[in-house]
């Protein structure tokens, strides 16, 4: 009887991970420049911004790479308990490349005004993906007359 418990329990948690939506990353770094500026049409600042960004997360994750490659050479391997340290290892700095890119997307789409923000949130929604929420940037140029 526990025994079918356990594997019930089992096929319920692999289910359920299996239909949790993943993050919808916006892949800065990781995704072209101009592709992401010629889909949400950014402004000046915000491809300035955008570069800046890149290029940090590029630098970021070079140095996790290498961080990787350090722990996958130096971490013995040679029984089950090793390659259990190994695999947290190296999960521990997977785990800080995506919080990397969680941390730089979101500080992008806050630079973002509604109406870039309102097709990121569309194209999350059409991916089967988990949105980031930021409240978007209110820009001069995009305020009516009348509210000044």
């Amino acid at each position: 009887m526990k025994f079918r418990y356990v594997v019930m329990m089992a096929f319920l948690l692999f289910i359920a991970n299996v239909n949790a939506q993943a993050d919808c990353i916006l892949g800065v770094g990781v995704t072209s420049d101009s592709i992401i500026s010629d889909i949400f049409q950014l402004n000046d600042m915000q491809k300035a911004k955008l570069k800046s960004f890149s290029a940090d997360v590029k630098l970021q994750n070079e140095t996790l790479n290498n961080n990787l490659a350090e722990v996958k050479s130096k971490h013995p391997q040679s029984n089950v308990t090793e390659l259990r340290q190994l695999a947290d290892k190296y999960k521990n700095v997977m785990d800080s490349m995506a919080r990397v890119q969680e941390i730089t997307d979101k500080k992008m789409l806050a630079l973002f005004n509604s109406n870039q923000y309102e097709l990121y949130l569309s194209l999350c929604k059409d991916a089967s993906r988990s949105a980031y929420i930021v409240v978007p940037a209110v820009y001069t140029d995009s305020i009516p007359n009348e509210n000044r």
